[in-house]
């Protein structure tokens, strides 16, 4: 006797509410009358469908509809399962043919979700997500999602009019995981998916593994096929993976690609990853920088947040243009030997209805209370880095960045938030770890995690930490009880530095501290040198700005303060703009003020940073020993009545040095005696006084002979001219 679906069956399909829609459509043996065949019942959901065949061995079959709404059924005998498709007819009297989404077997496997809930998934990317494949000879998308408190999910998109009803997923069990693949789904279709919670409301989501977007203020989730890129860049990957960092001239280029230059001015469009190819590589590359830095470009919805508060982690924004498009833009640096480096924000997310806030309808990323799940001055949420598998949600987009577009390194934002319990918070505002501290026992565990596993697997890559304390350990081991990071920015240095020059040079004397401090400390971790965006905006004043004086006496200041940044050890950052001392603030809805150059002072100093640029990364003293004392020396850092330090930077080889001198008054300083550990004659190789780049010329173009003369406990000396606001630097013949 035949066995139609339930009346129960029928109803929770065609309400969208069934749990397990795959033990009601598709093919499904039942009690066969005769015993010399099976029957079988195939059934779908097709509301657009006015009439439905089945077509099995060129034949077809009417099914009948048994709910008004489009649910039809149909009993065909056979010895063994078969495989069928469809033949449809829609109330346009159009006749297609689809092949049945509930006709697949389960196709993420069973280890793959066991090592999903066990956090150790590391391409869990390549399973959840939307992803173009071929099962049985047929192309189409698989889809899949974790949400393990739904009721159920359901696949919408521009395939299914957005209809809930037509494609419920397949509840993978305790994995939470839910899937299915619907064929003929291909690159370029929108979609989302539609969770029912366990309260019955309905949530529609964006695709948290979605590798593409919609543009703003669209929130869809795009299918896209991230396979269809041939790099050409294997032998930058093999030379970044072969070599250490930390002998290597790092000097990074900070850039937000929405307003490093706009198509033409005073507009609200972007250039595009092949547009920034070709003008922002070649200004890069010109300029004599080895990185590039991108602020965050995983998917954003809020132009104003600069990225920083994201909702597709593993989408790279469609601002600027496609997938491809941006790994072309990566292959194009590393053809250019420049090294690509990405802001990256695992500390928190927005609360935004399309994103990962309550995304099943329970606190799924985040903690559920909000001492430990909101950060009151940001307003957002803060990820559950106890939970397995949001955990490896995180780790696993790190490595995705490195495996899929060929990145060189993360830099990690507000890891300072991620490290204590009561950042930005008050009292009774925030919980105690199980001891009573304030420290994020699961946060430091996730970081030294995420940290020995990126370099596992792609060992050449950076990882810096963003991290504005004195937290003991960034940059060390994680089997020594460090967080595991190969950088820390240096905010200390900057805060105490910019401080300094804020002073007028009259009072600089009395705070001469702040120019030396940073030495106490500068061997504690692997440290980078940053004037970053950060310094640039909400009223603090452009770089320039910062400087006290005259006209002249600002851009004499802007260029002694590089100076000593590139000298002091330390990789270097610059932020956009700064390298042609902008006036005005950076403001992310405009371009920068490319205008200025026309100018002279601004062009100087634009000529300025890229013989500094080229000078650092020839100089094997200023670059190759950055982390331990062999590197830098003392000559004096006691001369505050005339705010003028000199040092000594060494390379691997001692005999490889420079000679240092730093002033920072507006007063030339004739016979100024410094000591010098040998004798002979020192070339001037650097003066940033030269008045090719708007300075004073006191310069040494002769260079200067040493004495026998001991000063500065140095058996020999020399007494030169120090040119104002300046840095002058010697090398022995």
């Amino acid at each position: 006797m035949e066995q139609s679906a339930s009346i129960y069956d029928v109803h929770k399909i065609v309400n969208a509410c069934h749990s397990d829609p795959f033990s009601v459509l598709g093919i499904h043996e039942v009690s066969s009358p005769d015993a010399t065949k099976r029957l079988f019942a195939i059934r779908s959901f097709m509301p657009n469908a006015k009439d439905l065949y089945v077509i099995k061995d060129n034949k077809r079959y009417l099914m009948e509809k048994i709910h008004p709404d489009g649910f039809f059924e149909v009993f065909l005998t056979d010895t063994v399962f078969f495989s069928y498709k469809f033949e449809i007819t829609d109330y346009n009297d159009y006749t297609f043919d689809v092949v049945d989404p509930y006709s697949f077997l389960p196709v993420i496997s069973d280890y793959d979700l066991y090592l999903f809930n066990e956090g150790n998934n590391y391409k869990i990317y390549e399973k959840l997500g939307a992803h173009i494949c071929t099962i049985n000879n047929v192309v189409g998308t698989l889809f899949a999602v974790w949400a393990p408190s739904a009721k159920n999910v359901s696949v919408v998109g521009s395939f299914n009019q957005w209809d809930g009803r037509r494609n419920p997923m397949r509840y993978r069990g305790k994995s939470g995981v839910w899937e299915l693949f619907i064929p003929y789904v291909t690159s370029g279709e929108l979609y989302k998916f539609e969770i029912r919670t366990s309260d019955n409301q309905l949530l529609v989501k964006s695709d948290p593994f979605a590798n593409y977007s919609e543009l703003r203020p669209k929130t869809a989730s795009i299918v896209y096929d991230l396979d269809n890129y041939n790099w050409s860049d294997a032998s930058w990957i093999y030379e970044r993976d072969s070599k250490t960092n930390f002998r290597k001239p790092i000097s990074i280029y900070e850039v937000h690609l929405g307003s490093w230059q706009k198509p033409y001015p005073k507009c609200d469009s972007f250039l595009s990853y092949r547009d920034l190819a070709d003008k922002l590589v070649s200004y890069v590359k010109n300029m004599g920088y080895t990185h590039i830095e991108l602020m965050p470009i995983s998917e954003y919805p809020f132009d104003g947040s600069w990225g920083y508060q994201v909702t597709g982690y593993y989408s790279v924004t469609s601002r600027y243009g496609t997938p491809t498009d941006f790994k072309y833009f990566v292959d194009v640096c590393h053809n250019n030997n420049i090294g690509v480096i990405l802001d990256w924000v695992p500390a928190h997310f927005p609360k935004d209805e399309h994103g990962l806030a309550k995304f099943d309808g329970s606190c799924l990323f985040e903690h559920c209370n909000s001492k430990q799940g909101e950060h009151p001055d940001w307003g957002t949420l803060i990820f559950n880095f106890g939970r397995h598998e949001v955990k490896n949600f995180l780790i696993a987009n790190a490595l995705f960045w490195f495996d899929k577009y060929h990145i060189d390194g993360l830099r990690v934002d507000a890891v300072a938030s991620m490290l204590y319990l009561d950042y930005g918070k008050k009292d009774g505002e925030w919980i105690p770890n199980k001891w009573g501290g304030k420290e994020n026992v699961e946060a430091i565990d996730f970081l030294r995690h995420l940290n020995s596993i990126c370099y596992k697997y792609f060992p050449g890559i950076m990882m810096m930490a963003e991290e504005s304390t004195s937290w003991a350990m960034v940059t060390k081991p994680t089997d020594v009880g460090g967080l595991g990071f190969s950088y820390k920015w240096n905010m200390g240095w900057m805060n105490d530095f910019l401080q300094y020059l804020s002073f007028d040079p009259i009072y600089r004397k009395y705070h001469h501290n702040l120019l030396t401090f940073s030495m106490v400390y500068a061997y504690s971790e692997n440290f980078i040198l940053v004037l970053s965006h950060d310094e640039v905006v909400h009223q603090k004043g452009s770089m320039i700005n910062k400087m006290p004086g005259d006209y002249w006496q600002k851009f004499a200041g802007l260029r002694a303060c590089y100076g000593f940044m590139f000298c002091h050890p330390g990789k270097k950052l610059l932020f956009m703009g700064n390298d042609f001392a902008q006036f005005d603030e950076w403001n992310y809805t405009k371009s920068l003020d490319w205008h200025l150059l026309k100018f002279e002072y601004h062009n100087k100093i634009n000529a300025y940073i890229k013989d500094l640029n080229f000078l650092y990364r020839s100089q094997k003293s200023l670059h190759e020993v950055d982390f331990t004392y062999d590197g830098f020396e003392w000559i004096d850092c006691n001369d505050n009545n005339h705010s003028v330090i000199c040092f000594i930077r060494k390379a691997l080889d001692c005999n490889d040095f420079l000679i240092i001198i730093c002033n920072f008054t507006p007063m030339v300083y004739n016979d100024y005696r410094i000591g010098l550990p040998k004798s002979g004659h020192y070339h001037e190789i650097f003066c940033s006084d030269d008045d090719k780049y708007g300075g004073s010329g006191v310069c040494h173009p002769d260079g200067i002979w040493a004495e026998d003369v001991c000063f500065h406990n140095r058996p020999f000396s020399a007494k030169l001219s120090v040119p104002p606001l300046a840095i002058s630097i010697f090398k022995p013949d």
